[in-house]
Order: C-alpha cells, then structure tokens, then sequence
C-alpha cells in the first residue's frame, strides 16, 4: 500500500483520522460509497460521517451508499456458527436502520472482490473504508486498491479509523513496548480525540441502484450450517440497540448500575456482573469504543476509580492491541515476540513437563486442575472466559504442551472456536506471543474479545 496522507477536504472528521490511500482526479459527481467491515453501525461513526461529508461538499451534492462484503471462507477459517451467526444477525439488524434511514445496504456475499465492481456501477465519486491493523483486510483493501487505479483512477479512496478513539497511526508511529510507554502518549492527545460526535450531514435521498433484497433467514441458516456447530449464545442480542443497553439500559446497564462494582470486582472471577460485558459489541462495531469513554467520563464523579480502571482497560489496554498488530507484521507468530521472550522461551523449551495434554483433551478441559477447566468450560458454553482467568488459562497451556509454538497454535485454536472471531483473535494470538512469559498483563490487553 502506498504511503497515504491527510485529506484536504471540509468534513467535520479530525484531519489525521482520515489517510487518502488514493487521491483520484477530482471526480465530482457520484455517490460516495462507504465499505463497511469493522464498525457495523450507523451512529457515532467517524466514516460514515466522513463519507457525508464527502458528499455534502460536492457540486452538486452526492448520495451515501454503504457496502458490507462477507470475507470467503478462508479468511473464516477459524468462524463457527457462534461467531458467524452473531455477526449476522447484526448486519440484518443494520440493513434494516439503513433502509428506514434512506440509506442503500449492499451485501456482497462474494467478498471484497466485489467492491470495484460495485463502485463503478455506481459511478462512486469516492470510497471510504474502514480500518484494520489485520493481515487479510490490509491485502484485501490493497487488491481493490489495485483494481480500481486500473479503470477508475480519478476515484478517490480515503481510510477512517473509526475504531479506535486515537487513530492508530496518530497514537504511535512505531512498536509499542508496553502500556507504560503507550499510555503516556496516548494520554497526550487524548482530549483532542475524546470528542463529542458531530450531527450527520443531511443526506440526498437515493435514486441510484437499488440492493438485492436479502434473504436473511436463508442466508444465517446456509452459513451457519456451513461452519462448525458451536451452538451460539444467548446471554448476548446483537446490534446497536442491544450495545446501548448493555451500556446505558435503566435496569441493568454497566455505567448506570454496574460500574462502581468495577475496580474492586473486576478481577474477581466469582463477580461476573462487575465487567462491562460490552466485549462482543465493541468487536463487531456495534458500539463505538468512543462513545463508551465519552458516556463513562460523564459519571466520573460517581466512581472515580471504576471509570478510570475502566478507561484504561477500553482505550489503552485495548488500544495497544491495535498497535501492535499495525506496527509487527508476525502479530500471530513467535516470530512477532521481543527478543528477549523468544530467547526465554526457547532456553526453557526443553523442561520437563509434569503433564502433556492434547488439544482435545484441553478443549475438553480434561486436566487435573479443576479451576483450569472450569475456565475453558465458561468459554464453551458461553463463549466468554472471565479476564482475571484468562492469565491462568494462557500460562497453563504453555506449561502443558510440548514447546511455545504448539503452545500458541492451541491457544489461537481454542480461543476462535469457543470464543472471539478470527479477526479479533489474531490480535490475541499476537499479543500472546509478544509476551507469553508476562501472558498475565498481555492477554488482558485485549479488546475483551472474548469475555
């Protein structure tokens, strides 16, 4: 991918959350297209108001579509019915508020293949993409990339870090050590991040091609039966509604009852209801991490030490994640981990191992440690493992298998087929291999993916 810059454009989006990947030929008229992956949601996103924007400052001003491409099955290797159906059931969710909100959804169940096609039928004027740090999504938007400069090179193509609320290219420009060194330049620009999202430009109804109904029942129910049967869950609803409530609901919302049990019961396993329980909505993009930060510094005064235990679990722990994997191409290999891991690793690889199971006995959690097992059931059957556990689980592994790289191979295969997704759990498999001797504080830097 080419080296991208800022954008000189009048949209309400802070200029460095916006890198132009391609800068066109000042195309003018057409519709700006968004390509939907990350942040499944239309409120408090940055690219889709990047994108109105984008629209609203042509001349004549332009229409807003949004694209979701379906990723093929090799990407979803690791994708169960669990995972699977959750995100799906969310897009249905979604393409339903974008219909009442005059805002075409185009479903390409073909994959990000078929984004350039898409864009020239619509004779988009722009493209706006979401961001992710992850291997397959940066090659898949550097092949539609390639495509469209081919025959549509006067189309601009920008990229919106909507995820994060420092952009991940803003936060650092280089590999991370720890969250100590995070932290202190996050904490630097922090308020000029940590804002207030701005009204949605007023959209021009639509009049262009209209999106293929979907079948949604046919279409959850072909796929799921295509994946592996890890029964989905229950304790969770997808889509946006669900997230708020879970954030903010009157009867049993984190922030406006659960939070001042945080900072002391976070870390106690037998106190599930102390976490925030926001890990599947902040994955899939149905809430914006941004938001979570905003509506937490509002009660502040309630709970001084929850909400800033809380604040440094959702942005720096989760944060750091993202740079890690933007910034260290081996994120899901050994290969990824700081020297002096890889060293101690590699020096105790040969100890003598009390016991030896396999990746079915431990997924069965048949070990003799009782709390180990209880913990990889609590992921099975509800695809969610406690955070203050996850620390113990991890260490275990890598005490009972043969060596760190089979370590690693069934951590990355126990923890994407009971809990978080692919995309979610490369990020984890990275930051287990970047610190697997301190697994305790690495694991937990995680987005909660699986909790």
């Amino acid at each position: 991918m080419p080296p991208a810059t800022a954008p000189a454009n009048p949209t309400p989006v802070h200029p460095s959350r916006v890198r132009v990947l391609h800068p066109g030929g000042g195309r003018t008229t057409g519709p700006v297209v968004y390509w939907m992956l990350r942040d499944q949601r239309l409120a408090d996103n940055w690219a889709i108001i990047h994108a109105a924007g984008l629209a609203a400052a042509s001349a004549p001003a332009a229409q807003v579509a949004i694209a979701f491409a379906l990723f093929p099955r090799p990407f979803l290797l690791g994708a169960r019915r669990r995972q699977l159906g959750f995100l799906l059931r969310g897009l249905r969710r979604l393409s339903a508020d974008a219909r009442a909100r005059g805002l075409p959804f185009f479903l390409l169940e073909g994959g990000p293949a078929e984004v350039p096609a898409l864009v020239r039928r619509l004779g988009a004027s722009a493209l706006v993409a979401d961001f992710s740090p992850l291997r397959p999504v940066r090659e898949a938007l550097d092949a539609v990339l390639g495509d469209l400069r081919r025959d549509a090179a006067d189309m601009a193509v920008h990229q919106v870090d909507a995820h994060n609320v420092v952009p991940v290219w803003a936060a650092s420009g280089k590999l991370e050590y720890s969250a100590r060194t995070f932290r202190g330049k996050v904490s630097k620009v922090m308020d000029e991040y940590l804002v207030e999202y701005p009204e949605l430009p007023a959209l021009m109804p639509w009049d262009g091609e209209q999106p293929e109904d979907v079948d949604w029942d046919a279409l959850i129910h072909r796929v799921c039966s295509e994946a592996e049967n890890v029964p989905e869950i229950d304790w969770c609803e997808p889509g946006e509604a669900a997230a708020m409530e879970v954030l903010l609901g009157s009867k049993d919302g984190f922030l406006t009852k659960r939070i001042k049990n945080y900072e002391m019961g976070r870390n106690d396993p037998t106190k599930p209801r102390a976490l925030s329980c926001l890990s599947p909505y902040l994955h899939f993009g149905h809430i914006s991490a941004q938001r979570c930060g905003l509506e937490a510094k509002k009660r502040r005064h309630l709970s001084p030490k929850s909400v800033d235990a809380f604040l440094e679990e959702l942005i720096i722990r989760r944060e750091l994640a993202d740079n890690f994997c933007y910034y260290q191409s081996h994120y899901d290999s050994l290969a990824g981990a700081w020297e002096w891991a890889r060293k101690t690793l590699m020096d105790h690889a040969a100890d003598k191992r009390d016991h030896i199971y396999t990746s079915e006995q431990l997924e069965n959690a048949k070990t003799f440690d009782p709390l180990w097992n209880a913990s990889q059931l609590e992921m099975v059957h509800h695809g969610k493992m406690h955070g203050f556990m996850r620390m113990y689980w991890a260490k275990k592994i890598l005490e009972w298998t043969s060596g760190p790289e089979e370590a690693l191979s069934i951590a990355i295969y126990l923890n994407d087929k009971m809990g978080g997704t692919p995309m979610a759990t490369l990020v984890a498999c990275g930051l287990y291999a970047a610190s697997m001797i301190r697994v305790g504080r690495s694991v937990r830097y995680l987005e909660r993916y699986v909790t």
